[in-house]
């Protein structure tokens, strides 16, 4: 049988560590002789684990039975066994956080592009048109001109780490919480870059675009207006509020329909405490969460990459910001889970593609507090 023939190797060892004769060596062929057939016609199991017996010790020995190693069904660490699910989680992660958290983006246009050469075309002019009578001749009439915009763009990385260990010990999920932090992070560098990034690298913020004082009709195309507050370093001493009235109609009113109100929280603070001349604030509070709180009538955004309020600051932002600012980006976060390089650490390197710029800058004015 077969048993007997993978037990013959393990009785010539016997055999040869000790004399032949012995009482010894009749006790170990006994004992052999019992455990083959206390297993004969039973499936061989596996021993346990060390520091446990178990009768079926000796039947492992003699007659293999499986491998010691153990596979899992799943693994995070093995690409093939889900490895590969890891990095599209957490590129769904980054993307709620994003929405979530960055004001600029959550008000302005934003394009899927699939490379860096993103352009975009913007009318200047529009076509002109006369009166004429029956029989008159048509003239030629002006066409539009044209502007190409290019939104400077740039690439925002993370590469946080984390030991194997804590990735398999931890009472929380280690993943998604990086994902989480990066998503934090990513838009607050966004936040930042689209108020007053320089373009280089990064987008450019519309407060680093050139800013003119003059009107629309002559306000050279890509410079926005600037409206004054009546004081260097702050508002006028009296009648403040007549400075954002001017504000809002230095805007056309085409652009006014989905207009917003863009400052920090300290300039905001200042404002709500404004009262018009019958001594009601000019700040109306939200009533409810889908309502938004108001100023003058148009919706507020608390950006906290805005100026505070100081001397030729630039802190308060009046437009439409779906019309006058482009941010263009690759829609995939590309996530790479390396845990070779810096083993026993496992890294997350994390990179998103993002530009931005004024597209239409008679869309947006800004307050200047200057004299």
């Amino acid at each position: 049988m077969e048993y007997e023939t993978k037990a013959a190797p393990l009785e010539a060892v016997f055999d040869d560590a000790v004399p032949a004769g012995g009482d010894e060596v009749s006790a170990l062929r006994a004992e052999v002789s019992r455990l083959a057939g206390a297993v004969s016609g039973r499936a061989v199991e596996r021993p346990a684990l060390a520091g446990a017996k178990s009768a079926g010790d000796g039947d492992w020995l003699r007659k293999g039975g499986e491998p010691l190693t153990e596979v899992k069904a799943a693994s995070v660490g093995t690409p093939a066994k889900g490895g590969l699910a890891v990095p599209r989680e957490i590129d769904a992660v980054i993307d709620r956080v994003l929405a979530g958290a960055s004001p600029i983006r959550a008000i302005a246009q934003v394009v899927d592009v699939g490379s860096a050469n993103y352009r975009k075309l913007i009318t200047t002019t529009g076509v002109v048109s006369g009166w004429v009578s029956e029989t008159a001749a048509r003239p030629e009439t002006e066409t539009p001109d044209f502007a190409e915009i290019a939104p400077p763009m740039g690439e925002l990385y993370a590469n946080p780490a984390a030991s194997q260990a804590m990735l398999d010990d931890a009472m929380f999920d280690v993943e998604t919480w990086l994902g989480e932090e990066i998503g934090r992070e990513f838009a607050r560098a966004e936040g930042v870059a689209f108020v007053s990034g320089d373009g280089v690298n990064k987008p450019a913020g519309f407060l680093t675009a050139p800013n003119a004082a003059t009107a629309d009709a002559v306000r050279a195309f890509g410079t926005l207006q600037f409206v004054t507050s009546g004081a260097a370093g702050g508002f006028a001493a009296s009648n403040p509020q007549d400075r954002l009235i001017d504000l809002v109609q230095a805007l056309a009113a085409p652009y006014r329909q989905g207009a917003r109100w863009v400052m920090n929280a300290a300039t905001l603070a200042r404002i709500r405490k404004m009262k018009d001349t019958s001594g009601a604030f000019i700040w109306q509070p939200s009533l409810s969460a889908e309502q938004p709180a108001t100023l003058l009538g148009y919706p507020v955004v608390e950006a906290d990459a805005m100026p505070d309020v100081a001397a030729d600051s630039l802190s308060i932002a009046f437009g439409n910001f779906r019309a006058g600012y482009l941010i263009a980006q690759r829609r995939e976060t590309v996530v790479l889970r390396d845990p070779y390089t810096h083993k026993p650490f496992v890294h997350f390197y994390a990179t998103r593609r993002v530009g931005g710029a004024v597209v239409d800058s008679r869309a947006i004015k800004l307050m200047k507090f200057s004299v």
